[in-house]
């Protein structure tokens, strides 16, 4: 849990750092980023259970 908050803050204080300074925030889309987000941990989740399936 600690290691989501800290995610958390530190993009939050990543956005208000470039909104302050005007640049576009460096994320795509809402929904398109979190799926992506997604895809890449199920990725690397689905990877690491198949590579233990496979190894017992």
């Amino acid at each position: 849990m600690k290691e989501i908050a800290l995610a958390l803050l530190s993009g939050m204080a990543v956005g208000v750092i470039f909104k302050l300074i005007r640049l576009p925030i460096p994320a795509p889309p809402v929904l398109a980023g979190v799926a992506g987000i997604f895809g890449v941990w199920l990725g690397a989740y689905g990877v690491t259970v198949l590579m233990e399936k496979l190894t017992n």
